[in-house]
């Protein structure tokens, strides 16, 4: 379908890797199919008597390292005038997050399809979620206590620890029974039980790689992004230094995607990302996931194609288009 309208909210372009952008990799799909686009970050978007809109400018892109975007003057437009809004803003996960998926939730109802949904977007924290999915995952807690803490490190003597809202590896943190850090790492993530915070058995298998399985609609690609971490770490996250190599899904990873994909197609997530140790599930990604350029390079999956192909779909359902 080309003369579609396409919004994408997002960081500063001008600060993307280029080379590794999955946001890149949807723009430039979109642009081979001819849509228009227009580029918003969060201080572009406002609401006036209930209105969505924002300052837009349009952007050209290109696959070059050196210089992969164009945007012309900002313009004030209302959000309703979009086919489609990519919300590819990265975390944090915060209040202003939240705001944003407000706005976005207007346009929804306006018309516009928002890719993820922003209620779903809400409602579905990264590492929280994984309680829908007990069956999937290796023992884990979520509180904001540093007793329980204590106790549950007791209990599985290793474990891995990290705030419910970040990104990339961030705070993320290996905890052993005899570690004399444990308690002021437990302080830190809670800031005194302030604050919740996630912990999980520690699972031996991220040696190998943490798995990154995409599913578009619901559905895995066929190749699954491993990322293994480097000698000196423990965080299985191409930010911290993980190398990518692209892997087969095994029979768990596709039972798991088989508990957890209908759920996501069913909730409005068009794209996801579930991280997978071992035979374990331990987050499920659908604010910015990424892995579409490394799956390209090492795999030849065109997954950015994919999923622009399911989100002509679900546009065609949402219009009534034959």
């Amino acid at each position: 379908m080309s003369n579609l309208r396409l919004g994408v909210v997002m960081d500063p372009i001008s600060q993307i890797n280029p080379a590794k952008d999955s946001t890149l990799a949807m723009l430039l799909e979109a642009q081979t199919r001819g849509y228009e686009i227009r580029y918003f970050e969060q201080l572009d978007l406002y609401l006036t008597d209930g209105e969505p809109r924002g300052f837009g400018r349009t952007l050209r892109v290109a696959d070059d390292p050196s210089s992969w975007y164009e945007l012309d003057d900002p313009a004030d437009q209302s959000l309703a005038d979009l086919d489609i809004m990519l919300m590819r803003k990265d975390p944090p996960f915060d209040t202003e997050y939240i705001f944003t998926t407000y706005i976005l939730e207007r346009a929804e109802l306006a018309g516009t399809l928002i890719v993820n949904k922003p209620a779903t977007l809400r409602d579905m924290n990264e590492k929280m979620f994984t309680a829908w999915f007990p069956e999937c995952c290796p023992p884990t807690l979520i509180t904001r206590t540093r007793s329980q803490l204590r106790a549950f490190l007791t209990e599985q003597e290793k474990i891995v620890v990290k705030p419910l809202d970040g990104m990339g590896g961030r705070s993320i943190f290996v905890v052993s029974h005899n570690d004399n850090n444990a308690n002021v790492i437990f302080e830190t993530l809670t800031d005194y039980d302030t604050k919740f915070s996630m912990a999980q058995k520690y699972i031996p298998e991220i040696t190998t790689g943490d798995k990154r399985i995409l599913l578009v609609n619901g559905q895995p690609t066929q190749s699954v992004l491993a990322r293994i971490p480097p000698a000196d770490d423990n965080r299985g996250n191409l930010v911290a230094g993980a190398l990518p190599e692209a892997r087969e899904l095994t029979e768990r990873d596709r039972w798991i995607c088989a508990q957890v994909g209908p759920i996501l197609r069913e909730r409005g997530v068009l794209f996801a990302g579930l991280d997978v140790i071992g035979d374990y599930l331990t987050e499920i990604n659908v604010t910015s996931p990424t892995g579409i350029r490394e799956l390209f390079k090492l795999a030849g999956l065109d997954i950015a194609r994919q999923l622009m192909d399911a989100v002509e779909t679900r546009l065609g359902e949402i219009r009534g288009w034959g």
